[in-house]
């Protein structure tokens, strides 16, 4: 399925002048979200993996029930103050400011091999800053997943510890 015709492209969102990809028509379609996650599956399966780190929030929408599919467990990368056990942070840059993303401490164990899951990799600060959360607390990035990759924006370039992979590049 070209998951690319589903997308849909919203001029001036969330600014004037950026283009958003939607992935809204996908998650509405059954049949398009299923050959999404069947194209991460196929991938992620070839890949030494034993947890998926889901980042808030839309990579929670494909990395769970890819988790499930692949009998995985799941740790949940999330803005501050939304986890109720202890945690650690890291601090990332973005283009219009700073953001900070937590997980909880026992979330990823010493050795495992995780593959990071999000919607979208544009500029990868917030990637970059997941795959640090994952090597903080021992654990193995083994690779990065994406839906979406804006290339222009340069984000694979800042994702040196693990091999990057996207259903549908821009």
């Amino acid at each position: 399925m070209d998951l690319k015709r589903i997308i849909r492209d919203v001029p001036d969102f969330p600014k004037p002048g950026i283009l958003f990809r939607d992935i809204t028509p996908i998650l509405a379609d059954p049949a398009a979200f299923g050959a999404a996650l069947d194209g991460l599956e196929r991938h992620v399966r070839t890949l030494p993996c034993d947890r998926l780190a889901a980042v808030e929030s839309r990579g929670f929408l494909f990395a769970a029930p890819l988790a499930a599919r692949l009998g995985r467990g799941l740790a949940i990368l999330r803005k501050p103050g939304k986890l109720p056990a202890a945690t650690v942070a890291e601090r990332y840059a973005l283009e219009y400011g700073e953001a900070t993303l937590q997980i909880h401490t026992d979330a990823v164990k010493p050795g495992e091999r995780v593959v990071v899951v999000d919607d979208l990799l544009a500029t990868g600060g917030t990637a970059a800053a997941a795959g640090r959360l994952v090597r903080r607390l021992g654990g193995l990035v083994s690779s990065y997943v994406f839906v979406i990759e804006l290339a222009d924006l340069g984000g694979r370039a800042q994702l040196t510890d693990g091999p990057v992979f996207s259903l549908v590049k821009y």
